[in-house]
């Protein structure tokens, strides 16, 4: 098995891509810069982020500190700020790099910025807490605000009445003067500007003279994982500092999570909404100056990433050492090859090799096929390769007979790129003793004939839902599946088939938010093929994929739930691909009683529709339960 967390160690040959950003950061020219480094969920950000760190953080670079942030980690602190920027000074009073007697003048610099930051947080708490036009009706004469009051009023909660009652008693007098300052020490302090973002900006770049470094790097990571008011906090945070010389900002994330999170920000707003893309291009033009892409990756790299992370579970941490100082070296005079089993060999002894080729044999073969139905995600793969593992090790444990490593390996990609091609394959199997004569006549089809050629003949078959370019190339690749018995391998999965491995935890974000996007009673059916258009067609396969899932899952968990019939409806309306598919397969599911009739009256203009028509009149024919009746008197209008 292989752990899901961020690793400088790198099997992927992103150290390119780390090694790019440590150039450019070392660049003092072009400080102060944000940099962000884009990719899907699960691309690889993570890691590549950590070998710039651990670059950075190599005792001789005397000239650097980098520090790492994790926006997800601190999802529960009340102000990003001040998260930040407490993360940004234990670094710096903590650092080896540093003396004592700097240490302490960068505690008493300190000092000012954090005024600034309470500032900013009481007066942010402050407005978000507590009725404030009552409270400055009570208060006079420009009042700064300081944590310890701040903190007392929010203890009174929301009454304006009781913060009233409150402010007159001893307690209440005691928080008043604790608002209020000295003119003396007031001048002295400049408490008219402690708020300015300018003076802030002014004095944290004081406080980074005051050190030896000639940069200051910023990592913020897993944005992606936070919610939308979370992330655009977090990002507010980074434009307190940003401009800040000797600053370098760089900032993990999808893009799509971040501009997501900007529509959230701005969603009651008509007037910005009417502005929305040109807003959050804005937006991310002004926060960040250099975006940086990274590629999907590529077949030879998909072979490399697979036949490394098989090495690492197979052989001790001494031996690995050996293949990765290899690999690195191998990628330096050659970035396109793949490095693999002819490379292992000449590295490896007998044994260890032996092991690794035991284990990766069966995948080659099948890598083409696994970065297209995975579009080349790093952690999608190790999530496919550990169910991969699971299921072998059970085939194993329930001493299954015959059992072919590749047959599962190739199953297993049907399963995760064409659920419905997976399930039309089980139907067939399951009536025929395991070996479907379907399978047997296309694959006869697809025999000796290039894609094309094949992908016009089976157009014309019954099979026309099989002619896609990666079905038909995943039917010619070996092993072919004819006059084998497929039935230990639907066993293995027999608890997934409505699932499959598209549980929960491998929906990325981006359709999480959709999804719940998509969920209030209210939104009008306008609204949600709106939001269908602009957001579900634009995500991959994969992503749709993902998208049925969770709509579907949470149907057959909350069949009552009306709306998320309607969005299905919304779906059928604008005659999105695999929506009747999905649909179909959720009500065999469901009970016909636990529909409303509403919902069945809807359903009841799709009957003329030849794919699901002869369906939906069989599945409410019983004429009993209160939707039945309603579908049927739709019927016959």
């Amino acid at each position: 098995m292989w752990a899901d967390n961020e690793t400088s160690e790198d099997l992927l040959g992103f150290r390119v891509h780390a090694d790019l950003l440590i150039d450019i950061v070392n660049d003092e020219s072009v400080l102060p810069i944000t940099i962000g480094v884009f990719g899907d969920w699960g691309s690889g950000k993570s890691s590549i982020l950590q070998i710039v760190k651990e670059k950075f953080d190599e005792k001789n670079n005397k000239d650097s500190l980098c520090i790492y942030f994790n926006g997800w980690t601190f999802e529960g602190y009340d102000d990003a700020k001040a998260a930040l920027l407490n993360s940004i000074l234990k670094e710096l009073e903590e650092n080896k790099k540093l003396t004592a007697e700097v240490k302490e003048e960068i505690k008493e610099k300190a000092k000012k910025l954090w005024k600034s930051i309470d500032w900013m947080r009481g007066a942010g708490m402050l407005l978000k807490n507590i009725a404030l036009p009552a409270v400055s009706a009570y208060f006079t004469g420009g009042i700064s605000l300081i944590p310890f009051a701040t903190q007392k009023i929010l203890e009174w909660g929301n009454d304006p009445v009781n913060i009233f009652e409150k402010l007159n008693s001893e307690e209440g007098k005691n928080t008043f003067k604790a608002f209020l300052k000295e003119k003396e020490e007031e001048e002295k302090e400049k408490k008219s500007d402690l708020n300015s973002v300018a003076e802030f900006r002014n004095d944290f770049a004081d406080l980074l003279d005051t050190t030896t470094f000639k940069r200051l790097v910023v990592i913020i990571d897993d944005l992606d994982r936070c919610s939308p008011e979370r992330i655009i906090e977090n990002l507010e945070a980074i434009k307190l500092f940003l401009n800040v010389p000797k600053t370098a900002f760089i900032i993990g994330a999808d893009p799509r999570i971040v501009k997501y999170a900007i529509e959230h920000k701005y969603k009651n707003n008509k007037e910005i909404e009417e502005e929305n893309n040109r807003i959050i291009i804005d937006y991310l033009e002004k926060l960040i100056q250099l975006p940086y892409t990274l590629p999907r990756l590529s077949d030879s790299e998909v072979e490399t990433y697979i036949s490394m992370l098989i090495c690492k579970k197979e052989i001790d941490k001494i031996n690995f050492k050996k293949v990765i100082d290899e690999f690195k070296k191998y990628r330096e005079k050659n970035k396109y090859s793949a490095f693999g089993l002819s490379n292992f060999e000449t590295i490896l002894n007998t044994e260890d090799f032996q092991k690794v080729k035991d284990n990766i044999i069966t995948i080659p073969s099948l890598v083409p096929l696994i970065t297209n139905s995975l579009y080349g995600n790093p952690r999608q793969i190790k999530r496919f390769l550990n169910t991969y593992t699971i299921r072998k090790r059970l085939a194993k444990v329930a001493s299954l007979q015959s059992f072919n490593d590749a047959v599962l390996a190739k199953m297993m990609i049907l399963e995760y790129s064409e659920p419905k091609l997976f399930k039309k394959l089980f139907e067939w199997q399951i009536t025929q003793d395991g070996v479907p004569i379907e399978i047997s006549n296309i694959e006869t089809i697809c025999k000796d004939k290039g894609i094309e050629d094949v992908i016009s003949e089976i157009k014309d078959s019954e099979f026309k839902e099989w002619s896609k370019s990666k079905i038909v190339k995943w039917l010619q690749i070996e092993p072919l599946l004819s006059g084998i018995d497929l039935r230990d391998y639907y066993w293995i999965v027999r608890d997934k088939l409505d699932n499959s491995i598209t549980a929960s935890s491998m929906i990325p974000p981006m359709v999480k938010n959709l999804f719940n996007e998509l969920l209030p009673d209210s939104m009008t059916a306008t609204v949600t093929k709106s939001l269908l258009k602009d957001k579900f067609q634009e995500f991959n396969d994969v992503e749709k994929d993902r998208f049925f899932n969770l709509l579907s899952s949470n149907l057959k968990r909350n069949p009552q739930q009306k709306r998320l019939y309607d969005i299905f409806i919304a779906m059928l309306d604008e005659k999105i691909d695999n929506t009747i598919f999905n649909l179909k397969e959720t009500l065999k599911i469901v009970s016909v009683s636990d529909i409303e009739p509403a919902v069945a009256t809807r359903l009841a203009d799709f009957i003329s529709d030849p794919d699901f028509g002869e369906f939906i009149i069989d599945y409410f024919k019983d004429n009993k339960s209160t939707a039945s009746k309603a579908f049927n008197l739709q019927r016959k209008k």
